[in-house]
């Protein structure tokens, strides 16, 4: 415990800093920064978009960027956010766990009794390697991959993605994948109403909802682990343990851990990857040219993600007969937000025509999407792990 006077020599250390700072070139960073916070905060509260994120990233920003933060064991070797960073992120723990989380709350019926629904979460990550293309034109390889894996919508492996690739940009990216998440509402039905005719927003689709059984409930994750082991091992683990907690839920012996990896976990883990991320979010890692491009970059992933499952449909549909088309927004729902993504393509399919009920085929495209997009994560580890 600090004596009265170890306090009070810290805080007149931080008022003699305070007093000796130039207001342009060292307060107003800060301030910048504070703001920032403010207004992650201001989001999560306020339009309620994903709270249990941006509110601790916000907090976290603003801690991070108090006047001499490190002498105050803020962000120091010793220092909380410094000591959660190192043993939950930069081993990537705290994204893994996370996955299992996830992976608890994924009902995968849906596609299993529509498979054919799969290609849609794998077309629906065509934004991922456009926006690679672009970022590569103004950063290296590596952050330029960590950058498009953005368009995955899925923080947990943004996260994974650009640490391992050693990004000097993970404020940044971290920023941009959750707050886009959270604007799947805002930023995926005017790019689908783009795309897409009334006429084929329109088209209704037969829910062929088959009865899976059990046993293919238990085999799935564990098949799907093992493909994607062999065909992207660095997916490997990403895809095991969202794999792990699918099967403690389908299990049926295990309803607890179940419960417990869909809400204890899932959410104490979210609220210390919020606050711990913010270690990056520090006023001269984050201030710069280079953070608003990859913010840019981040919304030409989303929208081309988008753009790439309905395109994908509405190509399927020129070779299939009338009563057997897709409804292309159907699509859109291929990235890997769920269930935002799945619930906005049921929520327009419903203005157009109040009798179409999209609901379930785009929950198969989404829990696609997410498996799809995990695995995409891994494929860019294996393309550009060479290049750190």
């Amino acid at each position: 415990m600090e004596t009265l006077s170890e306090l009070g020599s810290k805080i007149g250390i931080i008022f003699e800093a305070l007093l000796d700072m130039d207001p342009l070139t060292e307060m107003l960073p800060m301030v910048i920064m504070w703001a920032i916070g403010g207004l992650l905060i201001y989001l999560a509260i306020a339009k309620d978009m994903e709270p249990t994120l941006l509110l601790p990233m916000g907090f976290g920003t603003i801690l991070v960027n108090l006047p001499l933060a490190a002498d105050v064991g803020v962000t120091s070797d010793e220092g909380a956010i410094k000591i959660l960073f190192d043993a939950g992120i930069a081993n990537e723990l705290f994204p893994l766990l996370l996955f299992i989380g996830i992976g608890a709350m994924i009902d995968f019926g849906p596609v299993l009794s529509n498979p054919k629904l799969m290609i849609f979460g794998a077309a629906a990550q065509f934004g991922i390697f456009f926006t690679y293309t672009m970022a590569s034109l103004f950063f290296p390889l590596n952050e330029a991959a960590s950058i498009a894996i953005i368009g995955a919508a899925d923080g947990p492996t943004s996260i994974i993605v650009a640490d391992k690739l050693n990004s000097q940009y993970m404020g940044a990216i971290m920023v941009a994948a959750y707050s886009y998440m959270a604007l799947v509402p805002v930023v995926q039905p005017p790019v689908i109403k783009l795309l897409t005719t009334k006429k084929e927003r329109r088209i209704r689709m037969k829910y062929e909802g088959k009865a899976i059984s059990k046993r293919t409930k238990i085999l799935f994750p564990i098949v799907v682990s093992v493909i994607a082991g062999v065909v992207s091992p660095q997916s490997a683990v990403l895809i095991g343990f969202l794999m792990f907690g699918n099967l403690i839920r389908e299990c049926g012996v295990l309803d607890s851990l179940s419960e417990t990896a869909q809400k204890v976990l899932a959410n104490l883990i979210t609220i210390l990857l919020g606050i711990t991320v913010a270690k990056n979010m520090s006023a001269d890692k984050f201030l710069s040219w280079e953070t608003a491009l990859i913010l840019g970059l981040g919304l030409v992933a989303f929208i081309f993600d988008t753009a790439g499952g309905i395109m994908f449909a509405k190509f399927l549909n020129i070779f299939l007969p009338e009563g057997k088309k897709f409804n292309p927004m159907i699509g859109a729902a291929g990235i890997s937000a769920f269930p935002m993504s799945s619930r906005v393509v049921h929520k327009i399919g419903l203005e157009e025509d109040n009798q179409n009920f999209l609901l379930m085929h785009a929950t198969g495209v989404n829990v696609s999407g997410q498996v799809a997009s995990v695995i995409a994560g891994g494929m860019i580890l294996n393309f550009f792990k060479d290049f750190i």
